[in-house]
C-alpha cells in the first residue's frame, strides 16, 4: 500500500507529484467544502443576527478559509512554499504596482464587510444615482438600478466617494413634491389641499404626517412644497409622480392655476 501511495504520477524538473499528494489534496478539498457548508448553515440559522450581518460574516469567513486552504493545498501537492515565495518576490512586487487599484478594491471590500456602513438591501445614492445593494464581494459590489439593470461598482468607489445611505438607520426617509401657483391663490386652501393629497396616498406614512412649506416668492408663482415620509425609498419617484397627478387634479377642482412663466418684452421704437 505504501509503495502504491509513493508511486510517481509525473515529474516536471525538480517537482514530483505522487499518488498520496493527489489523494491528500482531494480529501482536503472535500473537507473544506463540507466545512464551508456547515459554517454557512450555522451562520444563517442564527436568530441574533440580521440578514446583512449573516451575509458579511459568511463572506469574510469564506474568503479567510479559502486563502489558508490555497496555501495548505500547495503544501499537500508537494510544492515548497518558502521556495515559491522567495522566487516570486520580485514578481509579486511588480504585480503590486500594476494591480494597486485591484488591491485597493480588495481592501475596500474588507472595510465594507466589517464596517457595516453598507448592507445588502440598503438603498444608496452614488454620484446622484440611486441603487439597491444586492451583493457585497471583496472586489466589487453588485447593485440594482432603478432601470432594473444590474451594475458592478468597484468597492474603492464606495469608500472614496460621498455615498448617501437612505436606509442606514432603518427609519423612513422624507421627500417632497414642489408646485408653483398663481399669486391670487388662497394659500390656506392650497396648504390644506396639498396636505390632504399626500395623506391619502397609500404608500405615504401617517406618522410622521405630511406637512406643507411655503418655499419662496417666485418670479411668476408662489412656490410650495409638500413633504412626506415613506418606506418605499427605492421606488419613491413613482410615488412622487402619483402625488403630482393627484395635486394637479385637486388644484383643477379648486380652480387654482399653475401659471406659465411670464416675461415682459420692451420694444424700442426708433
Amino acid at each position: 500500500m505504501k509503495e502504491f501511495l509513493e508511486t510517481n504520477l509525473f515529474e516536471i524538473g525538480n517537482y514530483t507529484l505522487k499518488i498520496y499528494n493527489t489523494l491528500s489534496f482531494a480529501i482536503f478539498v472535500s473537507i473544506i467544502i463540507l466545512l464551508l457548508f456547515i459554517i454557512k448553515k450555522i451562520i444563517y440559522s442564527s436568530r441574533s443576527l440580521d440578514s446583512a450581518s449573516k451575509f458579511s460574516i459568511n463572506k469574510l469567513t469564506k474568503y479567510i478559509i479559502i486563502i489558508f486552504s490555497f496555501v495548505t493545498s500547495l503544501h499537500l501537492l508537494g510544492f515548497n512554499i518558502s521556495v515559491l515565495l522567495a522566487g516570486s518576490a520580485a514578481i509579486l512586487v511588480g504585480m503590486g504596482f500594476g494591480l494597486q487599484n485591484l488591491f485597493s478594491d480588495f481592501i475596500s471590500g474588507i472595510v465594507l464587510l466589517l464596517d457595516k456602513t453598507l448592507k445588502v438591501d440598503d438603498i444608496i445614492e452614488v454620484n446622484s444615482m440611486i441603487y439597491k445593494v444586492k451583493e457585497i464581494n471583496f472586489r466589487s459590489t453588485k447593485v440594482l438600478g432603478r432601470d432594473e439593470n444590474y451594475i458592478i461598482l468597484p468597492n474603492s468607489e464606495l469608500t472614496s466617494n460621498r455615498v448617501i445611505n437612505w436606509t442606514h438607520s432603518e427609519i423612513s426617509s422624507r421627500f417632497k413634491v414642489t408646485v408653483g401657483v398663481d399669486y391670487s391663490t388662497d394659500i390656506i386652501i392650497l396648504i390644506k389641499t396639498l396636505k390632504e393629497v399626500a395623506q391619502i396616498h397609500p404608500k405615504v406614512l401617517k406618522q410622521p404626517e405630511p406637512f406643507v412649506r411655503f418655499e419662496d416668492f417666485g418670479d411668476s408663482a408662489l412656490v410650495f412644497s409638500v413633504f412626506f415620509y415613506t418606506d418605499e425609498v427605492f421606488r419613491v419617484e413613482n410615488i412622487k409622480s402619483e402625488i403630482r397627478v393627484e395635486i394637479f387634479k385637486a388644484l383643477h377642482n379648486h380652480k387654482i392655476t399653475i401659471p406659465f412663466p411670464q416675461r415682459v418684452l420692451h420694444i424700442k421704437n426708433e
